[in-house]
């Protein structure tokens, strides 16, 4: 393991623990802990019907779902409403190429994930370069 990963891997908990602090005045993000969602719309672009990608938050400071045809997981930080995603793996199966094309862009928008918007059953994540935020719908509390 190099210096940096190990770096990188001491400070997430430090990150964690930051952003389960609320400023005042600035409310809290609700929390993902134990959270899944299903994306709805990929930056403006809809998604593949029939096609499932989805982002889970199994526990805090990991992340997991199925990026339309492969299942990826990882880490992720949050700091009030400020969202960063590491290094994702994930599968390699084969699949149609508008399924492949499609979980390209999903799995690249979060890695460019920079804030997200949670309003009840609806979560928005704002992504460098893209327009319009993604829009997943919360599939399970």
């Amino acid at each position: 393991m190099s210096h940096t990963t190990r770096l990188a891997w001491l400070a997430v908990p430090a990150l964690l623990a930051l952003g389960a602090c609320a400023l005042p005045g600035v409310p809290a993000p609700a929390p993902l802990v134990g959270s899944e969602w299903q994306l709805e719309d990929l930056g403006g672009r809809g998604v593949l019907d029939r096609v499932q990608a989805t982002l889970a938050f199994p526990e805090a400071g990991r992340v997991a779902g199925n990026s339309s045809c492969n299942r990826f997981f990882g880490s992720y930080t949050l700091m009030q409403d400020r969202v960063a995603f590491g290094q994702l793996g994930g599968t390699r199966m084969a699949c149609p190429e508008a399924v492949n094309d499609q979980e390209t862009r999903y799995l690249d928008a979060l890695q460019k994930a920079q804030r997200l918007e949670v309003n009840g059953r609806t979560m928005l994540m704002h992504v460098q370069g893209l327009d319009k935020p993604l829009r997943f719908t919360r599939t399970k509390p």
